[in-house]
């Protein structure tokens, strides 16, 4: 019988694969524009018999590979590359390639960069330079399938159905080890029209929340006919505060659909119904947007953190810090950090308790920490240390999420990424005692639309709008 391998036996290879799959994508990030450049000069040796290239060769080069960093950056290509078709990735890859060179030609037109620009040398450049990067991905590929064939790196994963398709999907993941996919299980539906060979049944739709849970699943594979759309909503309920992926499998494989929501695994077609944005590069890029602008804001805020420690030092007896438990991405707690606004009592009495406007726990300079929002700078070393993101959903208490899971529809869906410290919610005036209705509805767009740019935009209307704000207390 073919399941997936125990956590406790594949831990450290996962923690190990898991350190390699971010030096790939990082590799693949880097490799792009340094390959361009390098395709630049392999391209001019070949053309003039030499690598000293003018100036004017120079700077084109340099304006390229900049406008590259942009296109390559706002795009796919660097999302995870687990079961995707190579050949579809080419072609993304050539599509970006000649809206990067076709720039290249309207810039050399129009600023006539220097009379002597050698057309065979953008056509060498061009050719040398994507082939660079499809070989780069080849060999990422190659290395992926050769950590994934060896039990790394892996994703657990269970089918909802029983049919002949449902079969096929088990079948090909189980002949495709380098996808990394693991199936442990399925579950049966009322629609089923035969029993799975190879895999554990277990048992009935109602109880695949509670087991994706306990479990730690990662991926849920649906492969209901498309008319059976009880089941189907029977299946996306039990997984409502579930952070796995979820996917839908049209019941007739070679179907052509025009959605941008499809995506090829290991040749099947496959719906993705919940993703998180933060998949392969994007993952990494995020988590290197985060660093460093954590490291430059402490070392620019590290004389105003010191004011603010003295302060509450001496306005009350007690740490400096405040230490609260959270939850964020996957479900996780951390343990988040402000600075003491309240007496070292406040809760002892009472427990935890929903801030409010009017509320006067707050010791004097607390209350100014908070309309300010001050208080929350010392979670810029929870950024540093990984717990949390500058921009994401802000996290909330354990005891609150699990009331409001079962009062907000889709509420758990915020816990798809990173916690921030400022988000779309708060920038948007709904921070505080608001209607957390609408303060979901900003979180979950901030998620579906999720992009570099995005969270800068972010950054910059928190500096106008995001610390002193009526809601703040």
């Amino acid at each position: 019988m073919w399941i997936a391998p125990s956590r406790h036996h594949s831990g450290l290879w996962n923690i190990a694969a898991g350190r390699f799959g971010t030096a790939l994508g990082l590799v693949l990030r880097l490799g792009d524009p340094l390959l361009l450049i390098a395709g630049a000069f392999v391209a001019y040796a070949w053309r003039f018999g030499h690598f000293h290239m003018p100036v004017d060769y120079w700077r084109l080069v340099a304006i390229t590979s900049l406008f590259a960093v942009l296109v390559l950056g706002a795009s796919r290509l660097y999302g995870s590359w687990r079961g995707r078709g190579l050949i579809a990735e080419f072609a993304q890859l050539l599509l970006k390639w000649v809206i990067i060179f076709c720039a290249l030609v309207a810039y050399t037109t129009a600023i006539q960069v220097t009379d002597e620009l050698s057309r065979l040398w953008l056509a060498t450049w061009f050719g040398a330079s994507l082939a660079g990067v499809m070989t780069l991905r080849v060999l990422i590929r190659i290395g992926s399938a050769w950590v994934r064939s060896r039990g790394m790196d892996l994703r657990s994963a269970v089918i909802v159905g029983a049919n002949p398709d449902a079969q096929h999907i088990i079948n090909t993941l189980r002949d495709n080890s380098w996808t990394g996919i693991t199936v442990s299980g399925w579950f049966a539906a009322e629609s089923d029209r035969c029993t799975l060979d190879g895999v554990a049944a277990l048992g009935g739709i109602e109880g695949l929340g509670s087991f994706v849970e306990t479990q730690q699943i990662d991926q849920v594979w649906i492969a209901l006919p498309m008319r059976d759309e009880a089941q189907i909503t029977a299946a996306l309920n039990q997984l409502q505060h579930s952070t796995a992926d979820v996917k839908f499998v049209p019941d007739m494989f070679g179907l052509h659909l025009m959605n941008h929501s499809v995506e090829q695994v290991a040749g099947l077609p496959v719906i993705n119904l919940q993703q998180t944005p933060l998949q392969g590069g994007a993952r990494l890029l995020k988590a290197v947007e985060d660093r460093v602008l954590a490291a430059l804001i402490l070392l620019i805020i590290s004389p105003i953190m010191l004011a603010i420690a003295a302060a509450v030092k001496i306005s009350s007896p007690g740490p400096v810090f405040y230490r609260q438990e959270r939850m964020s991405w996957n479900n996780k707690t951390f343990w988040m950090l402000k600075f003491r606004s309240m007496p070292v009592d406040a809760e002892q009495s009472i427990g935890a308790v929903w801030a409010r406007s009017g509320e006067s726990r707050a010791t004097r300079i607390g209350s100014l920490l908070r309309k300010t929002s001050l208080d929350e700078l010392p979670q810029f070393i929870n950024v540093l240390f990984g717990d949390m993101s500058i921009v994401g959903p802000r996290p909330e208490r354990p005891v609150f999420v699990h009331q409001f899971k079962n009062e907000i529809p889709a509420y758990m869906k915020k816990h798809m990424v990173k916690a921030g410290i400022t988000g779309w919610a708060q920038v948007n005036g709904w921070r505080g005692s608001t209607d957390l209705q609408k303060r979901i509805e900003c979180d979950l767009f901030y998620i579906e639309n999720w992009s570099l740019w995005f969270d800068l935009k972010i950054v910059f209307m928190t500096l106008f709008k995001g610390f002193v704000h009526k809601n703040a207390y």
